[in-house]
């Protein structure tokens, strides 16, 4: 064998043992992948604000910054997550107490049944013929006893401990990250640098604008429309409506999830004996996840990565569908990156395939 082949093999040897150690290392660490993601992506959007705290005089000391910021997630995150715990576990009491009740002695047809703009004749009948009663009502809620409540809670239990265990990590990836900020920065330039040459550090700026702005067109908005739909449920009577107002602050993150928060808002309003109250919850809701959806959230995200925002839904929803919440910002930076690729490539075809 030449002297010339002798080279090429150890090199095929080199980049395969490389590619074997980097698959070893990823099945070893996948369990606390998406812990390692969810710290990157807090720590590109807490960025802007590290900085700003690094000039001031709480940012002399290495570890006080990204200590402020770590603990400071970790309380928004925790503190929500403790009073919305309490509350569960009143109304599970209440709620086992009501449906020992509703066995004992029936649930009587409450009064927004025959209030009903439509069906109520019907809905009456229904609910006096499965509910009312004792025997109607132990057969509507036979699924319900306490060996299926004991099931479920040990199926969250485990759950709850899992997630626990990865917001632990994700936290100590936040500090790390935030402390040696400048190093890994460098690093991942001159490794992007020798990846992809002078398209390498396009691709990071758009990675990270991308998150930036799915975070602000997601996030932020989302905490928007959660604020202003407690304001709703605190002047309509809805119970709860801090805690509703928070959930639905959550769940309008994600695309098409606030309407589920605020219908339920609205059934509890009917089951009052509400029903305009209900009606008023659903259009001021439709009516401000439509702004959201169709003004401000493109603005955000679009005007951020310039993508369409046609792509930044397929990348969300694509995103979450295939790694879960995660993948509302890994989706997002995904497309962004490949669309930018694509227009490079449509306006340089030449330098594109040099760089490639």
């Amino acid at each position: 064998m030449t002297l010339p082949d002798t080279a090429r093999a150890q090199r095929l040897a080199r980049i395969l043992l490389a590619a074997a150690i980097l698959l070893l290392g990823l099945w070893i660490a996948h369990a606390f992948l998406p812990a390692l993601l969810w710290g990157v992506i807090l720590a590109i959007a807490f960025d802007p604000l590290h900085l700003r705290l690094r000039q001031t005089a709480l940012g002399r000391g290495g570890l006080s910054v990204p200590l402020l910021l770590t603990l400071g997630t970790a309380l928004v995150v925790i503190a929500p997550l403790a009073i919305g715990l309490t509350q569960a576990i009143r109304e599970a009491h209440d709620l086992s107490m009501w449906l020992a009740d509703a066995r004992t002695h029936g649930v009587p047809v409450p009064i927004w049944v025959d209030q009903l703009p439509y069906g109520a004749a019907s809905a009456h009948s229904w609910w006096q013929g499965h509910l009312a009663t004792p025997e109607g009502a132990a057969e509507q809620f036979r699924m319900v006893s306490e060996g299926a409540w004991l099931t479920h809670s040990r199926v969250v239990g485990a759950s709850l401990l899992h997630r626990v265990v990865v917001f632990g990590f994700t936290l100590l990836t936040l500090f790390f990250v935030l402390r040696e900020r400048d190093g890994l920065i460098a690093q991942a330039r001159t490794g992007a640098d020798r990846l992809f040459g002078a398209a390498g550090e396009r691709i990071s700026e758009q990675a990270v604008r991308s998150v930036r702005g799915t975070i602000d067109g997601l996030v932020l908005v989302g905490l928007g429309v959660g604020a202003v739909l407690a304001i709703v449920y605190l002047l309509l009577g809805v119970p709860h409506p801090l805690l509703l107002g928070a959930l639905t602050a959550v769940a309008a993150m994600i695309p098409f999830g606030a309407p589920l928060m605020f219908g339920i808002a609205a059934i509890l309003l009917l089951m009052q004996g509400s029903v305009a109250g209900a009606v008023a919850v659903l259009v001021i809701g439709f009516l401000l996840i439509f702004v959201a959806d169709h003004f401000i959230r493109p603005a955000l995200i679009g005007g951020a990565t310039r993508l369409p925002f046609l792509w930044v839904l397929i990348g969300i929803l694509g995103g979450v569908e295939t790694l879960g919440l995660i993948g509302l910002f890994v989706g997002p930076a995904v497309m962004a990156i490949l669309v930018m690729l694509w227009r490079e490539f449509l306006e340089h075809p030449a330098s594109a395939a040099a760089e490639g």
